[in-house]
């Protein structure tokens, strides 16, 4: 008589019996009765309870026919990804190779992808990232209102991404992505020191507000665009400056501003930019400069009130000259002015009267 063996399977266990390395059957709850226990047979229990099953053999119980729809076996090629869902939530990502989720106490749901698209979209986007495998697999990529992000594929463009969260397949390609702010920056370009036509040497301070147009142009035409951009400021900065002497510059900035800004314009143009203003902000002299600027400032502003000054007395010169021609043509203007000055008098202080010669007596009377 052949010796037997009797397996108990609890209702939340499966067991695999193998027999010479294959595999015979798979036990469901209940009493089995194996014959020649001894004889190359070993059984596995696993409880099912747990969705998945990690077996060193699974690649043999993939190709058995006795799995009776207990388990479902995921064979993912090189090229494919799976979302996988379990009662109804999303449980994890897998990658290629050959997965088994027991199907006995769960719902199971899996879903295979293309990886090769690169790009992964999918409505529930954000409960995907959180499971598991999904930091592995993927790689999810926040491109905020105002950016544009280039993905590059192997070294080339592959498709711009708006604003919002995107997913890529990692493992498939080598892939970058680049983002690009398209809202206007502004750039300062600080310290220049630059030698004018007349030979003076000055520090300037100037700001250049400018946007990016065609992000692809700027990432491709230049190695940085904001260094780019920053050279070509000063290159222009000093060209413009060097033809005019400092009075020139100092009365005339706006002007200078104008001329570097064309300058500028046509030099970033290649690279997918465009200026939106330059200004120069600061014009720092040296020491020595300061104090003769200020000499001659001081000089300049003495002579302008000087001449102001002057030119109020002529004004009272000719008011009076031109006053005393009016009384002299009307005795009677006159001496109703000289009435009023005798009442601005009186009403201030005390007004005695001394009569004198007959003439003067006369006069007074009269006015009175």
């Amino acid at each position: 008589m052949w010796p037997i063996r009797i397996i108990k399977v609890r209702r939340n266990e499966r067991a695999f019996l193998f027999r010479d390395q294959e595999l015979v059957s798979l036990l469901g709850p209940g009493r089995h009765v194996v014959g020649n226990p001894w004889l190359n047979t070993r059984v596995d229990r696993h409880s099912v309870r747990d969705v998945w099953l990690d077996h060193p053999e699974l690649d043999v119980i993939a190709k058995s026919d006795t799995l009776e729809g207990a388990l479902r076996i995921v064979d993912l090629k090189d090229h494919e990804r799976a979302v996988v869902k379990v009662d109804g939530r999303f449980e994890a990502v897998l990658g290629r190779g050959l997965h088994a989720l027991w199907t006995v106490f769960h719902d199971v749901e899996v879903e295979i992808f293309d990886a090769r698209t690169l790009r992964f979209a999918h409505d529930e986007l954000d409960a995907i990232a959180a499971t598991r495998g999904a930091e592995k697999l993927l790689e999810i990529v926040p491109i905020e209102t105002g950016e544009v992000g280039l993905l590059f594929r192997n070294g080339r463009i592959d498709t711009h991404l708006g604003p919002g969260v995107h997913a890529l397949w990692k493992g498939v390609a080598r892939t970058r992505v680049e983002r690009v702010d398209l809202r206007e920056q502004v750039l300062d370009v600080a310290g220049q020191e630059i030698m004018t036509a007349d030979k003076v040497t000055l520090r300037l301070n100037a700001v250049v507000a400018y946007k990016v147009i065609d992000a692809l142009q700027a990432l491709t035409a230049s190695e940085n665009h904001v260094q780019t951009l920053y050279r070509e400021a000063q290159l222009a900065l000093r060209a413009v400056v060097g033809t005019r002497d400092l009075d020139t510059l100092l009365s005339e900035k706006d002007d200078v501003a104008r001329a570097v800004d064309a300058a500028i314009r046509d030099r970033i143009a290649p690279l997918g930019l465009q200026l939106a203003s330059f200004g120069i902000r600061d014009v720092i002299l040296p020491g020595d400069m300061k104090d003769l600027l200020g000499k001659v400032t001081e000089a300049r502003k003495a002579a302008e009130a000087d001449l102001i000054t002057r030119r109020e007395e002529v004004a009272s010169m000719r008011s009076q000259a031109n006053t005393a021609r009016i009384l002299d043509s009307n005795p009677t203007l006159m001496r109703l002015r000289e009435l009023e000055v005798l009442e601005r008098v009186a009403s201030k202080s005390r007004l005695e009267i001394v009569l004198g010669e007959k003439g003067l007596a006369d006069r007074v009377a009269k006015l009175l």
